[in-house]
């Protein structure tokens, strides 16, 4: 298990870790097999999404804005329920196939890590199973 630190800049935002992720499935030097990724953190995520337009990422915050918008009636003391709910419906964790030494993610797609009560510095695990 490899642990990749991010250092994320805003209240919420997506960080491409995919290239970081990849790096690590070469150091494992796994031919064929799982790449597990887990976000240890209750205010953020870990998500598959287009890699291509940046602007996808912006409509994801908005789209999630929209879902959990702040609520004078959340119980939680700290103030960041909105953070705890959207790192429940983008999750913690994902698979990806490794073929060839190589995550195997459609044409477009790379993995985020999702920050949803920042800027923090988070720590994502990366497990290679051969």
């Amino acid at each position: 298990m490899e642990t990749i630190q991010v250092s994320t800049r805003g209240k919420q935002d997506f960080h491409d870790i995919t290239d970081r992720v990849q790096r690590v499935v070469e150091a494992a030097g796994v031919a064929e097999g799982l790449c597990f990724v887990f976000c240890p953190h209750t205010t953020a995520g870990i998500t598959l999404n287009e890699n291509w337009d940046p602007t996808v990422r912006d409509d994801l915050c908005i789209g999630l804005n929209a879902i959990s918008p702040p609520r004078p009636d959340y119980r939680h003391a700290e103030g960041n329920s909105p953070a705890h709910l959207k790192s429940s419906l983008v999750g913690a964790t994902q698979f990806v196939p490794v073929d060839g030494g190589r995550l195997t993610l459609g044409r477009w797609q790379g993995i985020y890590m999702a920050e949803f009560d920042g800027p923090r510095t988070r720590r994502v695990l990366v497990t290679v199973i051969g």
